[in-house]
C-alpha cells in the first residue's frame, strides 16, 4: 500500500472532512446496522476443527503457544532481527534489536510489502507485489536467498493445516492457493470484493475473514472449499485493514484507517457487534504476549492505542515525540519491545511496553511497511508479518 495507493495517503493527509465524516459515522454497535449475506448457521463455533491442523493447547487461548519463551526448536537457534520491508527503495533493512543497528541491507522487487514467516518457520519470505516475486531470506543468518516469481504477492498466509499458501493478490481481487514448498499455482479464487489485503483464521481453522480495504468491507471464506461465503458491509468510506481473532475466537477485531478505530466482529454470524475508537488512520494490531491486552497502531496521528480485550476498552496511549507514522509491526519474543514501521516517515520503532515509552527510532528505506520481527514463539505461522499458533 505504497506507491499504488497515493488514494490512500491523500485520503489520509488531504481529505480532513471525509475522515471527520467517517468517525462521525463509527457504527452504534448494533448487529442491525451492518447485515451480512451470510446466514448465521453457515459456520458454527462448535465445528469441529479444519482436519489436519494441529490441536489447539488451549481453547481459550489460540495464542497459548505464542507465550514468552515458547520458542520452538525449528527457530531456537536463530538470533532475534527486525526485517523491514522498505516499499518505496525496493529494499530490506536488518536490524539488531539490542543495538538498534542495521546489520544488513539488499535490494529486492519491487515493492516489498510484507515479511511473512513460512509455515514450518524454517525461512522468511519479502512479498514484493509489483515485482510478482518473493525473495527468500534466511533466518539463522539474515541473508538473501532465492527469488521466485509469484503472482501480485501482496500479502501471504497458511492455511492452519499448512496445505495451502494463500497469496492476497490485492490488484487482481483474488486469493491464489499455491503448494507452499514450490510456490507453483493450485488454485486461483475471485473475491466479491476491491482491496483484499489482510485476514485471520476462525479457532477451528474452518474459514478465514479478510479486509477489503478498497470496498469498506470483509468477506468470509471456507477454507476447505476455498471459495467466498459471505460478505460484510462496513461503514461507507471505510478502509478496513490488519484483523485480529479474540484469544478465545468468539470475535474478530478488524482495524479501519478512515472510521479511526477498531470494528468488533462475530466470526460465526458475521455481524457486526461493538467498534472501539482508537484514533485517527487505525492501521495495524498486534496481540501481547500474555493476550490479555491489542496493540493498534494509529497511523494518521502518530499514537498506539492499548486495548484491554476483556472490556475491549482503550485503557491508555502511547504518542510517538514529534509525531510519527506507524503502521505494522510485531512483539519481541519476551514480549517487552512492541516494533512498528513508520509508514511515512523513512523509520520504524521500538517502544517499551511496559509503559509505553520509545525506546529507538531507526531510519531505514522509504516506505517501510509490513516488518517482522523474527523468531517468534509458535508452533507454526499463519503468514502475513507474524501471526503464529
Amino acid at each position: 500500500m505504497f506507491s499504488k495507493r497515493a488514494v490512500t495517503a491523500a485520503a489520509l493527509m488531504l481529505s480532513a472532512a471525509m475522515t471527520i465524516m467517517a468517525s462521525c459515522a463509527a457504527p452504534s454497535g448494533s448487529a442491525e446496522s451492518a447485515k451480512s449475506s451470510q446466514p448465521p448457521s453457515a459456520s458454527a463455533a462448535n465445528e469441529p476443527p479444519l482436519p489436519g491442523m494441529p490441536a489447539l493447547l488451549d481453547p481459550r487461548n489460540i495464542y497459548a503457544a505464542s507465550r514468552p519463551g515458547e520458542l520452538s526448536p525449528a527457530v531456537a537457534q536463530f538470533p532475534t532481527r527486525i526485517y523491514v520491508p522498505n516499499s518505496g527503495s525496493n529494499s530490506v533493512d536488518v536490524i539488531d534489536p539490542v543495538t538498534f543497528k542495521i546489520v544488513e541491507h539488499f535490494s529486492v522487487g519491487r515493492q516489498p510489502q510484507h515479511i511473512t514467516p513460512s509455515y514450518d518457520l524454517k525461512r522468511l519470505w519479502v512479498l514484493a507485489d509489483l515485482g510478482d516475486s518473493v525473495t527468500e531470506i534466511d533466518p539463522a543468518t539474515g541473508k538473501k536467498g532465492k527469488t521466485i516469481w509469484v503472482k501480485d504477492p501482496y500479502n501471504m498466509y497458511y492455511t492452519p493445516d499448512g496445505q495451502f499458501a494463500i497469496v492476497v493478490a490485492e490488484r487482481e481481487a483474488r486469493l491464489n492457493f499455491l503448494n507452499p514448498s514450490t510456490m507453483k499455482m493450485i488454485e486461483s479464487v475471485k473475491v466479491p470484493c476491491r482491496g483484499i489485503d489482510h485476514m485471520d483464521f476462525a479457532a477451528n481453522g474452518r474459514f478465514l475473514i479478510a479486509s477489503c480495504e478498497f470496498g469498506a468491507s470483509l468477506v468470509k471464506v471456507d477454507v476447505t472449499t476455498r471459495q467466498p461465503v459471505g460478505t460484510l458491509a462496513l461503514e461507507a468510506g471505510g478502509m478496513p485493514q490488519d484483523v485480529r481473532s479474540s484469544p478465545d475466537g468468539s470475535l474478530f477485531y478488524v482495524a479501519d484507517m478512515m472510521a479511526n478505530g477498531v470494528y468488533v466482529v462475530d466470526p460465526y454470524t458475521f455481524t457486526r457487534v461493538e467498534f472501539i475508537a482508537t484514533g485517527k488512520g487505525a492501521h495495524g494490531i498486534s496481540i501481547s504476549r500474555d493476550a490479555k491486552l491489542m496493540y493498534v497502531s494509529n497511523r494518521g496521528e502518530g499514537s498506539i492505542s492499548v486495548v484491554d480485550l476483556a472490556t475491549r476498552k482503550v485503557i491508555t496511549r502511547w504518542e510517538i515525540p514529534n509525531g510519527g507514522t506507524p503502521d505494522m509491526g510485531g512483539i519481541t519474543p519476551d514480549g517487552s519491545t512492541l516494533w512498528l514501521s513508520g509508514r511515512y516517515s523513512h523509520e520504524v520503532y521500538a517502544f517499551d511496553t511496559k509503559d509505553g515509552h520509545l525506546l529507538a527510532r531507526i531510519k531505514v528505506g522509504k516506505g517501510p511497511h509490513g516488518l517482522a520481527v523474527y523468531p517468534q514463539p509458535g508452533r507454526y505461522s499463519l503468514g502475513h508479518n507474524g501471526v503464529f499458533r
